[in-house]
């Protein structure tokens, strides 16, 4: 359990709090299912619909370049990914972009909300085993139709206490779901694989932060400094979580 970066002190630290710890919430997109996968092979299909117009290296670049500029209208999700392709496709080609492109592009999107729901190692195995000692949640961002769509597919709902689907991961969203689920805020632990989003926000109001990393990270999701932090702890997948949180 001991890595390189981390002591045994810290894990010695962590099971002696974690007693203090009522409600687990569990990121859903590449903490719990597979996801990030999907919009990097939807992006090499966009990349050869976009061939005639430009190279795939300059359709990545202004694809992200557009989603930025776009996140505060669209938030996160397949149907805004969507929408930045068209209008990614739009700038590429000026405006000469077919008909029949477009068509193809809203077909990308389309088979990604039908996409099956694959299940990363272990989760079920983890929330079978921690159901009975704590409140297990799901805090995540995304399309609100889709996460549910998602959730059902999954097999998962009978195991959650409460659904919670964010426009953004901030401290003052953290706070308010903690105000919500009638805890403090050390007695939050949040589960998942972007720094960024599941770990920082919660660390900075008190909370506890477990990141188990998805082999793939979106760029708008990537943390370069390091975090120091006796309340975070990083694990190689989740079924160490189930070994950390028993007695």
């Amino acid at each position: 359990m001991c890595s390189v970066n981390q002591s045994c002190v810290l894990i010695l630290v962590f099971k002696k709090m974690k007693q203090n710890i009522k409600v687990i919430a569990f990121d859903a997109d590449d903490t719990l299912w597979v996801n990030e996968t999907f919009f990097r092979d939807a992006e090499k299909v966009f990349a050869t619909i976009m061939k005639p117009f430009a190279k795939a290296d300059e359709v990545y670049r202004k694809l992200y370049e557009v989603e930025m500029n776009n996140m505060l209208l669209y938030g996160y999700g397949i149907k805004g990914f969507m929408l930045s392709l068209i209008e990614t496709a739009n700038v590429i080609s000026n405006n000469h972009v077919s008909a029949q492109q477009i068509g193809e592009i809203i077909e990308v999107g389309k088979s990604m909300l039908q996409k099956p729901v694959e299940l990363l190692d272990g989760v079920e195995q983890v929330l079978k085993s921690l159901q009975g000692d704590y409140r297990l949640i799901v805090a995540t961002k995304g399309d609100l139709l889709d996460q549910e769509r998602k959730l059902r597919k999954s097999g998962l709902l009978p195991y959650f206490h409460h659904i919670e689907v964010m426009s953004d991961k901030t401290p003052s969203t953290y706070q308010a779901l903690i105000k919500h689920l009638d805890i403090e805020n050390h007695e939050l632990l949040m589960v998942g694989n972007s720094l960024k989003s599941d770990i920082l926000p919660v660390l900075q109001i008190g909370s506890w932060g477990v990141h188990v990393p998805f082999h793939t990270t979106w760029h708008h999701e990537e943390v370069n400094e390091p975090i120091i932090s006796d309340q975070f702890y990083t694990l190689g997948s989740i079924i160490e979580l189930e070994e950390l949180m028993q007695d």
